[in-house]
């Protein structure tokens, strides 16, 4: 599971440290293969574990070739979806197409969310948190689901 948020720099190969609290599970939930796409919600890019990518490529892949938002989605992330392996130095190296993407300059957040980490430029990244923390517009418009929660 991967939570929290982690400030990290990309060398000028394009190449990105894994932070160390997450390279012991990448080792032991997939011997350090992953796959990286794009968000196409956001200008950010999106890192899957190999098997959880694998679940999710299966069910993109099931979806009808006929529904136009469906080929939309499949062209867009398993379209631009790579192969990654953590080097002996726990570090990937993320395609240049996609760090264009992203806007991926030096300085990046990775961003836990549970069975994915996100990959999000960190000026990106905050101007893009501070716009949620602020829209208020979205109150009132919880569903169920999230009213029960509590935290």
């Amino acid at each position: 599971m991967f939570r929290g948020i982690n400030s990290i720099n990309i060398d000028a190969k394009g190449r990105m440290a894994m932070p160390s609290r997450y390279r012991e599970q990448l080792s032991n939930k997939c011997s350090g293969q992953l796959v990286v796409t794009i968000d196409t919600n956001h200008k950010c890019l999106l890192l899957y574990p190999l098997p959880e990518w694998e679940q999710i490529e299966r069910q993109i892949e099931s979806l009808s070739s006929f529904d136009p938002m469906s080929q939309r989605v499949k062209h867009l992330l398993i379209g631009h979806a790579n192969d990654l392996d953590l080097d002996g130095s726990g570090r990937v190296l993320l395609p240049q197409e996609l760090r264009s993407y992203a806007g991926l300059k030096k300085h990046i957040c990775l961003i836990g969310q549970g069975k994915k980490l996100e990959i999000w430029d960190q000026d990106s990244w905050n101007e893009q948190r501070s716009k949620w923390l602020e829209d208020s517009s979205l109150e009132g418009e919880l569903p169920e689901q999230l009213r029960s929660l509590a935290l």
